[in-house]
């Protein structure tokens, strides 16, 4: 005779499962390190300060209209 399974039990148990092989997988995929957050900041703050450095001034061109 076989044994009896609540099938309730096994439903949710395959459930939570599926949740942490999923959550796994999201963890290899979009997991970083504290030092790889740290570099990405760091070279994201250096280029917004280069390219702040070129942008040409609203003002500047007025100023110059002005001078003339």
């Amino acid at each position: 005779m076989a044994d009896i399974v609540n099938l309730n039990r096994f439903r949710k148990a395959k459930a939570r499962s599926d949740k942490e092989k999923r959550a796994e997988e999201k963890r290899v995929k979009f997991g970083r390190t504290k030092a790889e957050k740290q570099e990405n900041n760091a070279n994201r703050a250096l280029v917004e300060k280069k390219h702040a450095g070129k942008k040409l001034g609203e003002n500047k061109k007025d100023s110059a209209e002005d001078d003339s």
